[in-house]
This record gives C-alpha cells, structure tokens and sequence, in this order.
C-alpha cells in the first residue's frame, strides 16, 4: 500500500481519463462512459487503498487484498490504472482489444496479466466471485481484505440479490461492493429500463453496512473507503453506493447513457482530449 496525495491522485486520474479516449478510439471498440466515471475511484484504489503492490501480487491473492471487476466492459479504466500504477509497462495500453492481446476488451486470466484473476465478460457475477475469495481468506486466516465493483446495471439481475443475502447471512465482514450508481446502461436510465429504488434501504435490510460516497470526489472517495474498511471484521460485509457521473471528465460524453459504449471519432478525440489536461504524459 502506498500513500498518495490528493492532488497527485487527480493528477493520475486526469491521466487515466486521457488513455480511456485514446484506447477506445485507437480501436474503435469500447467503453468510455463507465471508465470516465470511474476514474477516480479506481486511482485512489490502487495507488492508496489497497493493500498490495505489482511486486507482492498472485493468482492467490494470498496475504494482500483482493479486487474484483464484476462489470468488466469497463476494463479501459482497469488497465490504465494497473498500467500507471506498474504492474505492467504502460506502453502495453496501445493494444487494447487487439486480437491475442493481453489487454482484451473484457478482462480474461487466460492471458496471465498480473491481477485478473476471473474472467468479467458476463455481468452479475462479481458480487458471487467476491464472496467466495472473502470466504476463502477467512478460512485461511487471512487479515486481508476483498473488494469488488459493480455497475449499478448489474443488480437487476437475480444471482446478485442472491448472494447479497448469503453475505450478511454468513457474516462474509471481510468484503467491501462498492456499486457505481450513474443511473445509466446500455439501454437507457436505470429508471426506464428497471428502477432499482431505494438502494440504500434495500441493503440495510438485506443487513448490510451502507456507506455513500462522490464517486467523482478525490477527497470524498479517499474519506468514505476508509470509513468502508473501518467497518470490516464487525460481523456486516459493506457496501458503498458510489455516485458517478457517466463521461465524466469529457462534457459531451456526460449526462447522457449514449457513451456507455461507443467510441469517440477522431475529432470528438481531439476535444475529449483537449478538455483533459495531460499530467503524466501519455503511451
């Protein structure tokens, strides 16, 4: 675990926002909208959160913490991040998608990248997976801690309900679902297509601990998942309802579910680009 400054974790963020247009658009393929919003939590994740470097990582996962990409369309911000952080050369980005490639469109452990160790091509599955590596490191004594992402999409679908319920039934207090709550998917709004409710009160009584956060509040994000791990290991797994906003970083991309999956043209690049400046310095 490393210690990064709030300005540094935006500057990185910033960053990371840059990669997702230029990979999406370099194959034309992808999902921007998602990994825009998720920027930033995804930064503060790795370079602060979590308990593991790119030098301690295993397929395992044995005495570090664990992450699981349960909606794995938005791998652009997974690799950028990974990248960024080191565990594999960031001029690896500039094959995303690319057939035979480590970096395919969902992630897959078939091509042994540092860190995947499911596949997350089909959505409401990572809730379960997570479950199942928390259970397992409770039962080898293992102090350290499962997290798992979600799109909001994700939980219409039954299997998570589920295993949302045989959590708190077997006290799984080691696991911290955060869901990233932008109202959008494929088809429209969550409301339209199929309005999750109150999800904050579905949890509670499903006896979970709830926690609410900024998605897209450096600050925020870093305040809320330190609560999150403070209420581990007190018999209630955890879940922090993150509110994002889709595209965010790039203004024609947000407020709208039209980019959740479809890539930008050359010049929608050149001003996505334009409104994010670069920090890092680009692959």
């Amino acid at each position: 675990m490393i210690q990064t400054s709030i300005p540094e974790l935006e500057q990185i963020a910033t960053q990371v926002r840059r990669d997702i247009i230029r990979m999406v658009h370099a194959i034309k393929s992808g999902h921007p909208g998602g990994s825009l919003g998720c920027a930033d939590f995804m930064t503060a994740l790795f370079f602060n959160i979590l308990n593991t470097t790119p030098e301690n990582i295993s397929e395992n996962g044995a005495g570090e913490d664990m992450f699981f990409l349960s909606n794995g369309h938005i791998s652009p911000v997974l690799y950028s991040v990974m990248a960024r952080r080191g565990y594999f050369p960031v001029k690896e980005l500039a094959t995303f998608r690319f057939l035979g490639t480590r970096l395919q469109g969902h992630p897959s452990p078939n091509y042994h990248l540092p860190g995947i160790r499911v596949a997350s091509g089909s959505l409401g599955q990572g809730i379960s997976v997570a479950i199942g590596a928390a259970l397992a490191k409770k039962a080898n004594q293992d102090p350290n801690l499962v997290y798992v992402l979600c799109g909001d999409g994700e939980l219409q679908e039954g299997q998570n309900w589920e295993a949302i319920l045989f959590a708190a039934a077997n006290k799984v207090d080691n696991l911290i679902l955060v869901i990233d709550y932008n109202h959008k998917q494929i088809d429209g709004s969550i409301e339209e297509v199929c309005n999750l409710g109150n999800l904050h009160a579905k949890f509670e009584a499903f006896d979970w601990e709830v926690v609410e956060m900024q998605g897209n509040n450096m600050e925020n994000v870093l305040k809320q998942m330190h609560k999150a791990k403070e209420l581990t290991q007190k018999t209630k797994p955890i879940v922090v309802i993150m509110h994002t906003e889709m595209g965010m970083g790039v203004d024609f991309m947000m407020g709208t579910h039209k980019w959740h999956g479809s890539p930008p043209n050359d010049e929608q690049m050149k001003v996505a680009l334009n409104q994010l400046t670069e920090t890092i310095g680009d692959y």
